[in-house]
């Protein structure tokens, strides 16, 4: 087996979280950046990370990292590389790229020339002058930052939030690799309670459920690099046979998952369906102020409105209100919100024990940790 720089891409604020799930796979050659998170692996780590990383947005392979100062420089220095070790000789491989800062700031010159390059090299590996691109995807990114040039290839193909259950969403749906991190950033384990009282689509309750039963988030889709020559079968089928005997079957958990909107809760069901946690979450038709629970030490983990539109700003002002008034009761429990209102803990009535500046796609949010007395220990 070969061994590979592997990147996991990660929403700024997650690096750590990823970084921690890389670790739990076992690889601990991890090196923590913005936006990235980078570590060594084989095949095998190829396949169990797509497989795996709950929080991450793609794994890529990194084929080499240099100064390009110059369309001269990047062009040998990307000839340079081995693309000849990972592109078969009908490798479908379009270029994408991305420039912060640097000198070579036209994306589309630098495309075309790392295109060229990687062509050049080709030619030179398999000799001959013209490539059909009819075989599998390998989807090569270029990306500039401060004249340092990162060439790349995706193994994942469409991102990782992409689990394959949520067929259809709400107005406004929450990522599923940021759902995962809440939970993840959370005391929330499967001894305790969980509820999201505006759950909208379900993302939060099925991404808890998930991680309660072991399920590995990508068991459900497929991923670009299995079709690639060099990643045998065998591989991919071993990594699925991992993460299926994985999976806990026997332990039992609840999770409650509500919603004022009655469409949105029917968008919910289905999506729980088809991520196969049906019998871990409990949907129900209620309004916020209507929640309550004589269950002790549970957690709220939940991302309401945000009222970014002016119209909107008093609806989700009047809900944090509400939560307030419903969290009084709930004394002994976590709560944990998702919210871009700088107002939000003066509205609460509570500074929060925590908070984390997060991204919501492009909306900056911060995540704030409201932490709830310890559960009391068990005893035998």
């Amino acid at each position: 087996m070969g061994q590979y720089d592997l990147i996991a891409t990660a929403t700024f604020g997650l690096e750590s979280v990823v970084a921690r799930e890389v670790k739990k796979l076992g690889y601990e050659d991890v090196t923590t950046e913005n936006a990235r998170v980078i570590f060594k692996g084989d095949e095998e780590a190829i396949c169990r990370s797509n497989l795996w990383l709950r929080s991450a947005d793609r794994v890529f392979i990194r084929m080499g990292e240099f100064p390009a100062h110059s369309f001269e420089e990047l062009f040998e220095r990307t000839k340079a590389l081995p693309w000849g070790d990972i592109l078969p000789e009908n490798a479908n491989f379009p270029v994408q790229g991305k420039s912060i800062k640097s000198g070579l700031f036209s994306v589309p010159d630098c495309q075309a020339i790392v295109k060229k390059a990687i062509v050049e090299k080709m030619k030179q590996k398999y000799k001959r002058d013209w490539f059909e691109e009819d075989g599998p995807k390998f989807t090569i990114e270029v990306g500039l930052l401060k004249d340092i040039a990162t060439l790349t290839i995706d193994t994942s193909g469409v991102g990782l939030h992409k689990r394959g259950y949520r067929q259809t969403a709400g107005g406004a749906p929450l990522k599923e690799t940021l759902a995962a991190a809440m939970v993840d950033l959370s005391f929330w384990n499967p001894d305790r309670l969980l509820l999201d009282p505006m759950c909208g689509s379900g993302t939060i309750a099925i991404e808890a459920a998930m991680i309660g039963r072991n399920m590995a988030p990508g068991l459900r889709r497929q991923f670009d690099s299995e079709e690639w020559p060099f990643m045998p079968k065998e591989i991919w089928d071993k990594a699925r046979e991992e993460a299926e005997d994985a999976m806990d079957r026997t332990r039992e958990f609840r999770i409650l998952a509500s919603d004022i909107d009655g469409r949105l809760l029917r968008t919910a069901r289905q999506n729980v369906k088809l991520a196969g946690v049906e019998e871990f979450v409990a949907l129900q038709t209620l309004p916020l102020k209507e929640i309550k629970s004589k269950k002790k030490y549970g957690c709220i983990i939940t991302n309401p409105p945000y009222g970014e539109r002016m119209g909107e700003l008093r609806e989700a002002e009047a809900l944090y209100k509400e939560m307030a008034e419903v969290c009084k009761d709930l004394d002994t429990w976590s709560f944990y919100v998702l919210t871009s209102h700088k107002g939000f803990e003066r509205i609460f009535g509570r500074r929060a024990d925590r908070k984390r500046k997060l991204y919501n796609g492009r909306i900056q949010v911060d995540y704030y940790q409201f932490h709830g007395p310890r559960p009391p220990r068990q005893t035998i």
